[in-house]
């Protein structure tokens, strides 16, 4: 019997437009953040294409940062949530640690990171942090 591609499954509008997953908060997590990222794009643009090609790898690319900072500086697991809006798309992360992310200076010559923050702002339309007693969650929303 062959294998059916993950690609050609019927979808209800509500798949479509929200998607979540959690995650042990290893290092491979990052990847598969991204890929259920990638998946929901991919569904979603099914559905209703993005405005720019740009559009997607934008959003691919800021949760690949916010896995990584989450993996990083939170210890424990983090969830990732998808959500369609009216004009973008609204990602959430949450993670177990209760701080603020804060921007770091970047110094390209002498590495270190840095820049992910940054790029988040510059990719999204707004980011918000809301913190509790049990992490915080980082809201994102990008131009679809």
């Amino acid at each position: 019997m062959a294998a059916e591609s993950r690609w050609d499954r019927t979808l209800a509008s509500e798949e479509i437009t929200n998607r979540t997953a959690s995650f042990a908060g290893e290092l491979h997590n990052v990847t598969g953040a991204r890929l259920v990222a990638e998946e929901f794009l991919y569904d979603l643009a099914r559905a209703a294409p993005p405005a720019a090609p740009e559009h997607w790898d934008d959003i691919l690319l800021v949760v690949t940062e916010l896995a990584a900072n989450a993996v990083q500086y939170a210890p424990g697991p983090f969830q990732l949530r998808l959500r369609r809006t009216f004009d973008g798309v609204h990602v959430v992360m949450h993670d177990t640690n209760t701080t603020e992310p804060a921007p770091r200076p970047f110094h390209p010559s002498k590495g270190g990171g840095g820049i992910g923050w940054h790029l988040i702002h510059t990719l999204s339309d707004q980011v918000s942090v809301v913190t509790g007693d049990r992490g915080k969650d980082i809201h994102v929303f990008l131009p679809w």
